[in-house]
């Protein structure tokens, strides 16, 4: 275990607080188009993870639970008792995981775009990519990734937003985003996804390949108290893509567990 970073954050909004937890190699500003959703209710704390946009770079590798302990370290820091708690991806591993070893501290949690559950196929898959990175280096891969990240449709009307979030990728240090990757790639929530009792949103694109409507049908299933949404036509991006879809059921999700 490493020491807590100081992670760079932001506030906007009223009403109870709600921490929204990115993924590998983004930024809290990919929540902006959700906050402006949800800040009339709610108070909305995003944040940069460890090593990413204008956080802190940590001194050493780090695994889930450092991260579970630098959204800890940051809730204490606000002097905020209990919260909701939504991630995307990685961020979708962070907030369970932080729901069980804090969950009197927990609202609820959102699950967007994340896997569990994954058959030996699934994981082969996905550490095959990490695998290609570390070979062949980030760039050579990032097509690869934004082409299971974004809709066919999208990336030709909208190849400015493409560029922008291979961006962030680029500017992220390649051994933090690796280290991320290794995370998302390695973490199992199915043995312990029964131990967390908060409402829980489960929520994902249909065409999502890693993080597709199978898996996410059985998070559903193992959390006690869960509701699933499939977002039709929809990849991995959702936040990026498709914020006016996920917003909805996000906004009726907070207010009915409130």
């Amino acid at each position: 275990m490493s020491k807590p970073v100081d992670c760079v954050h932001s506030i906007e909004g009223s009403g109870p607080a709600v921490f929204l937890i990115h993924g590998i190699g983004a930024r809290r500003a990919g929540w902006s188009k959700l906050v402006e959703a949800l800040k009339d209710r709610f108070t909305c704390i995003s944040y940069d993870l460890r090593g990413h946009g204008d956080s802190p770079l940590p001194s050493d590798r780090f695994g889930l639970e450092d991260l579970v302990d630098d959204l800890e370290h940051l809730r204490a820091k606000l002097g905020i008792e209990r919260a909701h708690l939504a991630g995307h991806s990685l961020g979708g591993m962070i907030g369970p995981a932080y729901a069980r070893r804090f969950p009197d501290r927990v609202l609820s949690v959102g699950l967007l775009s994340t896997a569990a559950f994954r058959t030996e196929d699934d994981s082969a898959k996905v550490k095959a990519v990490v695998a290609a990175m570390r070979e062949r280096g980030i760039g050579q891969v990032l097509d690869t990734l934004t082409a299971r990240w974004f809709t066919d449709e999208f990336a030709s009307q909208r190849p400015d937003v493409i560029e922008w979030r291979k961006r962030q990728v680029m500017d992220t240090p390649a051994d933090i985003f690796l280290n991320v990757f290794d995370i998302y790639a390695e973490t199992e929530m199915g043995p312990w996804l029964h131990e967390i009792s908060a409402p829980c949103l489960v929520l994902t694109g249909e065409f999502d390949g890693g993080c597709n409507p199978r898996l996410n049908r059985r998070i559903a299933d193992a959390l006690p108290h869960a509701e699933l949404v499939i977002l039709g036509g929809l990849k991995h991006a959702i936040l990026i893509e498709a914020s006016e879809r996920v917003a909805p059921p996000m906004r009726q999700f907070l207010l009915a567990n409130s």
